[in-house]
C-alpha cells in the first residue's frame, strides 16, 4: 500500500471535519488550526494533504463532484427511471452528499465562478439523464426544478424537523404522480 494510499483516510477525515464546521459555523470559523483539531490530526498533518485553505476548499468541490457522480450513475440505474429517482431523492437526509451541497454553499473565498461550475455541471448531469428518459427539454426542466424545489424547502426545515417523514413522503408521492403525468405528456 502506497503512503497516499494509507493517508486516504485522514483526507477523508480532513474534509469530513470542514464539511462540519462550514455547515456549523461558516467558513471565517473553518480555520486550518480548527478543521485540523476537528479532524483529531495535527496542522502538519492537514497541510500534507492540503497546502492552504484554497487546497481545502478545492478539495470540498472535488468531493461535491464526486458524490454528485455517484448520485448521477444511481439516477441512471434506478428502477423507476431518473425521474422518479430525482424527485424521490431531493429530500434533505444529512447524506455525504447533502452535506458536501450545503458546505460547498458556505465557500465565501472560493469565486462565485468556481461554486457556480460545480454546480452547474452536477445539474447538467442530472438534467440530461431526465432529459435522456422523458426526451423533452422543458419536462426535463420542469422535473429538475420539481426536485430543486422539495430539496430547498426540506433543507430549510430541516433542523426544525419539517416537514415531517409522513408528511413528506406524501408530497413525494404526490409529486410522483405528477411527474408520471409530464412523461405521458414527452
Amino acid at each position: 500500500m502506497s503512503p497516499k494510499q494509507r493517508s486516504a483516510p485522514a483526507r477523508e477525515k480532513v474534509l469530513d471535519a470542514y464539511e462540519a464546521l462550514l455547515i456549523e459555523n461558516g467558513e471565517k470559523a473553518a480555520t486550518l488550526e480548527q478543521v485540523a483539531a476537528r479532524a483529531g490530526v495535527s496542522k502538519g498533518g492537514l497541510l500534507y494533504h492540503f497546502r492552504d485553505k484554497a487546497a481545502l476548499a478545492e478539495g470540498l468541490l472535488e468531493r461535491l463532484g464526486v458524490l454528485s457522480e455517484q448520485d448521477a450513475e444511481a439516477m441512471a440505474e434506478a428502477d423507476d427511471g431518473p425521474s422518479a429517482y430525482y424527485v424521490r431523492t431531493s429530500v434533505f437526509e444529512d447524506s455525504a452528499l447533502d452535506r458536501s451541497i450545503i458546505a460547498a454553499t458556505r465557500l465565501d473565498s472560493v469565486p462565485a465562478s468556481r461554486r457556480r461550475e460545480a454546480f452547474e455541471a452536477m445539474q447538467s448531469r442530472w438534467l440530461s439523464l431526465i432529459e435522456g428518459e422523458v426526451g423533452d427539454p422543458a419536462i426535463a426542466h420542469a422535473i429538475l426544478l420539481m426536485g430543486d424545489g422539495m430539496y430547498y424547502n426540506a433543507s430549510l426545515g430541516a433542523e426544525a424537523g419539517w416537514p415531517r417523514r409522513e408528511d413528506r413522503e406524501a408530497q413525494i408521492a404526490e409529486l410522483l404522480r405528477v411527474v408520471e403525468r409530464l412523461r405521458g405528456l414527452a
